[in-house]
């Protein structure tokens, strides 16, 4: 009998399947980029805290923590100067020539023949400016003539009539009533010659009358007829003007009188020329206007080279009474009040508000009372939101010909003391 073969558990141990074994493939490795990605996390989180914080600075920077009230305001300033200020009187007049004529008919009306001259021809007396058509005065002026020639004749020949008369009369040829007659006949011709004579020398002036003359030497201003016009005594027709002399004429009132004493020193500005020129007072009248209570004054200026135009506008201005002390800033630097200025004046960082006596202004300048410190720097610009005691940043000193012109000034020049 066949033995059953026995196997041992070692045996069957043996005789099992191999396990498998781990396979190295690189594909099967982890990524040790795995180990740096938390880092990076972190990393991330980080600088965008970092900006964050950053912009919360900057926004936190750009927040004034300062009161508006509190912050220096900016302003421009100009240092108030050390002069002296004279009170001056200025009155508007006008430029009249030394004389002026209106050249027309005076006694006849007639259509116009001629015209001459022009506005700005220079003429001298005599000459011969327009003509009229004065057919019908010359044929008036020689009837008259011929009839004062008639009447001349008669008189003669009844004036010797009555010597013969008169002659007769002493030995009774003739009564005494006929020689008396014919001698006041003889008397009525006379006086009848004597009216045809003169209506002779009237018509004569119409006849002189259709020619005319410049009265002076001058020029001619105004041309107001052309040929054919029909004009009438008292028609202008052409005007001349002497201006050799120019006689400047202004009113003043009569509060006024003494400063316009004759000989006075007085400055013309000519507006036509933009000139202003030295002159003295010529002749004041001794009396006032009933209604309008002012006093009427020229000047004489001498124009001998036609520079000024007459008929135009001057400015005069005169000085009274003594210079006195003052300290000047512009105009734009204070606020008026009457006879008062407020301004504004900087002590160190900070605004006060003065109040100044008014001396006087010319131009673009105020003249104050010398309270006002000269030197003291006075605000200008941005006075507008000052208040007293206000803290303020000079941002620009600026110059009086600064301030009056708007252009810097030129370095390293000293600006003389304005007198008015």
């Amino acid at each position: 009998m066949a033995m059953e073969e026995t196997v041992s558990p070692a045996r069957l141990s043996d005789s099992d399947p191999p396990k498998p074994q781990p396979v190295d493939d690189p594909r099967l490795r982890p990524r040790s980029s795995s180990h740096w990605m938390p880092a990076g996390i972190v990393a991330g989180a980080l600088s965008v805290v970092a900006v964050g914080w950053i912009l919360v600075e900057r926004a936190e920077a750009a927040v004034n923590t300062v009161a508006l009230a509190a912050a220096p305001k900016p302003v421009t300033a100009i240092v108030a100067r050390e002069t002296t200020f004279r009170e001056t009187h200025k009155y508007i007049g006008t430029l009249r020539p030394w004389v002026e004529a209106n050249v027309g008919p005076q006694f006849v009306s007639a259509y116009v023949n001629t015209v001459l001259v022009r506005p700005g021809a220079s003429v001298k007396a005599n000459d011969v400016l327009a003509t009229l058509d004065c057919r019908y005065a010359s044929a008036s002026s020689l009837a008259v003539a011929a009839e004062a020639r008639a009447i001349d004749a008669r008189q003669k020949a009844i004036a010797d009539e009555s010597a013969r008369l008169n002659s007769l009369l002493d030995g009774g040829f003739v009564s005494p009533n006929e020689a008396e007659q014919k001698q006041a006949q003889s008397t009525s011709e006379q006086a009848q010659l004597a009216a045809e004579r003169a209506k002779l020398a009237s018509s004569g002036l119409a006849v002189n009358d259709c020619v005319l003359r410049a009265p002076f030497d001058g020029e001619i201003s105004v041309r107001t007829i052309d040929p054919g016009a029909f004009v009438r005594p008292g028609t202008s027709i052409v005007t001349i003007v002497d201006r050799s002399t120019v006689r400047m004429t202004f009113d003043v009132p009569e509060g006024d009188f003494d400063a316009v004493a004759p000989e006075a020193p007085l400055s013309i500005g000519v507006l036509a020329t933009d000139k202003t020129i030295a002159g003295a007072v010529a002749r004041r009248s001794p009396a006032a206007d009933p209604d309008t209570r002012t006093v009427h004054v020229e000047a004489d200026l001498e124009n001998s080279n036609h520079v000024f135009p007459v008929n135009t506008t001057g400015e005069v201005t005169i000085q009274v009474g003594q210079a006195k002390p003052a300290v000047t800033i512009p105009l734009v630097a204070a606020s008026i009040t009457g006879s008062n200025a407020a301004v504004f004046v900087i002590e160190g960082d900070i605004v006060h508000k003065r109040m100044f006596e008014i001396r006087g202004e010319q131009g673009s300048d105020l003249y104050l009372d010398t309270t006002l410190k000269p030197g003291s720097l006075v605000v200008t610009e941005g006075r507008e939101l000052l208040a007293e005691g206000d803290r303020v940043a000079v941002t620009e000193t600026k110059s009086s010909q600064e301030t009056l012109t708007g252009r810097p000034a030129p370095r390293n020049v000293r600006f003389p003391e304005v007198t008015p």
